[in-house]
């Protein structure tokens, strides 16, 4: 199927809220963490202090960003004891429900880049420059490499997360040209660009889903028309094919990859409800021997639209 508007088409035989279901609970979650940061310095009601590197909850909860004490340790600094006791309870959280789930529920860069990728789609944008999606695991020893070469938090100067935390509190400033670099960044070079190959943040906490019990299925994967929505949507493309397609060959419905983002936005634009939150263990729901896609026999020319959108 080939789209002049894809925008008009995504999940066009469901219902408003059903398309958008997962994406209003991301930005509920995304917009009510920022909400809760910024009630201290605004509002004077400090329930959370901090920033998204480090916090305390409620005066009692430390919670570290992993990426931030590597770094730290590296430039020779010893942080407080609350720093490694933060950062064990995110890695704890984060191995249970997948790392990337910070970059899809948490992260407020992700409101950027998700506007970004709209636009792209209502103006039906091709993407210009092919990056590695192993960029960011590149980008993410050089942060490392920087904090340990220099002795200071080099990355932590333009990391967007932090610049965009900062410039709501304090004003925008440098803040502003980072952002918007992000947006045009994915808007005009490379679709997902920022998320899906450079971040590394995102990298980061990709290497703490290898094991994650939280997952997406393609449980009915057998009802799969080859519509091409799921890609067309996700964030992490390359990361549903196995699961989808995967059933001649032996492989599961469960998507396993380390870079799926749990956003849900596959399930929200599957007319046939192929797709459902689950665990890693997850079976599907019905006989997958017979035919991938039905009413294609999983055909070469979904399988070619696939590679291309990933």
């Amino acid at each position: 199927m080939t789209r002049t508007n894809p925008t008009a088409t995504v999940g066009a035989g469901r219902s408003w809220l059903q398309r958008h279901r997962w994406l209003l609970w991301r930005r509920f979650s995304q917009l009510g963490i920022l909400a809760l940061f910024l009630l201290g310095p605004l509002a004077g009601v400090w329930l959370v202090k901090g920033n998204l590197s480090s916090s305390l909850t409620l005066d009692w909860l430390p919670l570290t960003d992993p990426h931030l004490l590597a770094q730290v340790l590296l430039t020779g600094q010893v942080p407080e004891m609350t720093a490694f006791i933060g950062t064990l309870i995110v890695i704890l959280f984060y191995l249970l429900v997948g790392g990337r789930v910070f970059c899809s529920w948490v992260c407020p860069v992700n409101l950027i880049t998700d506007l970004a990728a709209w636009v792209r789609r209502r103006l039906n944008l091709k993407a210009n420059v092919q990056l590695s999606r192993s960029t960011r695991y590149w980008v993410l020893g050089l942060t490392l490499v920087l904090a340990a070469g220099t002795g200071t938090l080099v990355w932590e100067l333009f990391n967007p997360v932090s610049l965009l935390h900062r410039g709501l509190i304090f004003g925008m400033g440098l803040a502003w040209t980072i952002l918007l670099g992000v947006f045009l960044f994915d808007l005009l070079v490379a679709k997902h660009g920022w998320c899906g190959r450079l971040c590394p943040v995102g990298a980061f906490y990709s290497l703490l889903a290898f094991k994650s019990l939280l997952r997406v299925s393609a449980a009915r994967r057998e009802a799969c028309d080859d519509c091409m929505d799921c890609f067309e949507v996700c964030p992490e493309p390359q990361v549903i094919r196995p699961a989808l397609k995967g059933a001649g060959k032996g492989l599961g419905p469960v998507i396993l990859d380390i870079n799926c983002t749990n956003c849900g936005r596959c399930i929200d634009v599957c007319d046939r409800e192929v797709f459902q939150f689950g665990g890693r263990f997850s079976r599907a729901t019905s006989d997958n021997k017979g035919r991938v896609g039905a009413g294609s026999g999983g055909s070469r020319a979904a399988e070619v639209r696939a590679a291309r959108v990933g």
